[in-house]
């Protein structure tokens, strides 16, 4: 089989760049910091490495066709490409994804007796490989993130984790969790993100091999229920170091706008009361959006029943749904995007590469435990088509400050200043586009508390409170600066904000086929004020 990266000393030169885009010819600039210029599948006709470290074991994807070349030059040759602490902490916007598949994601060969696993059945790239790319496309971390079957947890632990280890020994510019997409019991998949830590794959194969759905052979059904679940999420409660779980494309099975499928509301509600310093949330952003790149049928996402809105989950993107009912109740609950790479769609997949065109920003020093803690903790912002590359919101009283995933205290009656200042980065994107925020919204709802019905999908108090252009907002240097006062403050509220790239004042339904590169959106998570 062919290892789909390079090893030291096999690097090519800088590629061609990619003619997919609007942009001009030649090599495009990266929008965010990667790493220095790296060749891709034999680009300058260097010779590939061939390996396969499980012979015992059949390869699916050793027919697997060629990759194209990568648009990208050095990020130190573009001004202000990387973006800088603004804190004393040592803190900075670090792009990253936690939801990308590796070849064990297997496939089965089910003429055995148990099935046996087939390497890339399903996905098809090397651990390494995903770094690499993860790195080309300006990502600062990453979580390897395999799902299951029959004996799975055997695969993730003997084969998934040693070709961990070499990917952070590789790429060590990627700082590389290990996790797994959770066959989670009684709902669709999540990701599961375990701390760094001496035994984080014992942890995993011990989730996975007692709660995972799909491991037991014979299939067991009383392995998928609700209660399973939320006994798993006990067990990572009680974990020394917790993991974090993020329920995946939660309406992927939705059959309407507010009818749910797999993952309902008052099921991820249970999650959160049970371990909510670990299910901490959902993707807003799904991946497998680039199924529709050539496939005019083509639904973003895989959202083949009710679409998604801007390339959002109706979950998140609803204005009032289910994502404001949550924070209504006071809820640390948060959003995040991840590509869900499985197949590039240079290759005849439907995803892109990690960091291709979906990210997820978390304040945080380049360290393992502060990026978890930042994930945990919703100082988090997601952004398609890197149509920022930072953004800060700030609720300030009397010169004390909160700012995104934090909660500023106030007396009743005070007058609260909110500030959001972004940065649209320089140069074109991985399209080759250069795309401009057209708009930028202050969302805003109460904060009521605990609901009573549990399946409650509405917070009707939720409004746009603002909404800015270029004509409105401010420059200051590189960033765009808007500013707002909440009045005369009464009750406990949540603000958010998003933006986005075209002319729609609400997400609306995507049509099948549509470019995902014309229909950008931001979202930050929210900030808490309460008022006593």
């Amino acid at each position: 089989m062919v290892l789909r990266y390079w090893l030291p000393g096999h690097e090519p030169g800088r590629p061609r760049a990619s003619t997919h885009g609007s942009g001009t010819s030649g090599p495009k600039a990266p929008r965010l910091p990667g790493g220095g210029p790296r060749g891709y599948d034999g680009i300058a006709g260097r010779p590939r490495s061939c390996w396969n470290p499980h012979p015992g074991l059949p390869m699916a994807h050793a027919q697997s066709p060629k990759i194209g070349a990568l648009a990208f030059v050095a990020c130190a040759l573009v001004t202000g490409c990387a973006p800088q602490p603004t804190a004393t902490d040592g803190r900075s916007w670090l792009a990253g994804d936690h939801h990308i598949h590796s070849r064990y994601s297997v496939g089965w060969d089910r003429s055995s007796e148990p099935p046996t696993p087939v390497v890339a059945g399903d996905g098809v790239y090397p651990i390494p490989t995903n770094a690499l790319m993860a790195r080309e496309f300006g990502l600062s971390w990453m979580v390897a993130t395999d799902h299951g079957g029959p004996n799975h947890s055997k695969v993730n632990l003997e084969l998934a984790y040693p070709e961990l280890l070499l990917a952070r020994d590789s790429v060590p510019q990627v700082i590389q969790f290990f996790g797994m997409e959770f066959d989670t019991p009684g709902a669709d998949h999540s990701s599961l993100i375990v701390p760094h830590t001496h035994d984080e794959a014992e942890r995993v194969h011990e989730i996975e091999s007692t709660f995972s759905k799909n491991e037991p052979w014979p299939a067991d059904p009383s392995w998928d229920t609700e209660p399973r679940m939320l006994d798993a999420l006990r067990a990572m409660r009680d974990f020394p170091a917790r993991p974090v779980v993020i329920a995946n494309h939660p309406s992927r099975s939705a059959p309407d706008l507010g009818q749910y499928g797999f993952d309902h509301t008052a099921e991820l509600r249970d999650w959160n009361d049970t371990a909510p310093e670990v299910a901490v949330g959902m993707a807003g952003a799904p991946g497998h959006q680039a199924v529709t790149l050539g496939r005019p049928q083509g639904a973003r996402g895989g959202y083949g029943n009710f679409p998604t809105l801007g390339g959002f989950d109706q979950m998140t993107a609803r204005l009032g749904g289910f994502w404001d009912s949550m924070l209504g109740e006071g809820r640390a609950w948060w959003i995040t995007a991840n590509s869900d790479s499985h197949v590039n769609w240079r290759e005849g997949g439907a995803d892109f590469w990690p960091g291709e065109y979906s990210k997820t920003y978390v304040w945080a020093e380049r360290s393992h435990d502060d990026i978890l803690a930042g994930i945990r903790s919703g100082r988090v912002f997601v952004t398609t088509g890197d149509l920022l590359s930072q953004l800060f919101v700030t609720a300030s009283v009397d010169g004390t400050d909160a700012h995104i995933g934090g909660t500023l205290n106030v007396a009743a009656g005070a007058d609260v200043s909110v500030t959001i200042r972004f940065l649209d980065p320089t140069g074109p994107n991985a399209n080759g586009d250069d795309p401009t925020v057209a708009r930028v919204d202050l969302i805003a709802g109460r904060v009521t508390g605990p609901v009573e019905d549990r399946s409650a999908d509405m917070n009707p108090t939720t409004r746009v409170l603002m909404r800015w252009t270029d004509e409105s907002w401010e420059t200051d240097g590189p960033f765009r600066v808007m500013r707002f006062v909440l009045e005369d403050l009464q009750g406990d509220l949540y603000v958010r904000v998003r933006g986005t790239n075209g002319p729609e004042l609400e997400p609306e339904p995507d049509p099948r086929g549509e470019n995902p590169w014309t229909d950008l959106w931001f979202y930050s998570n929210p900030i808490f004020v309460n008022a006593r």
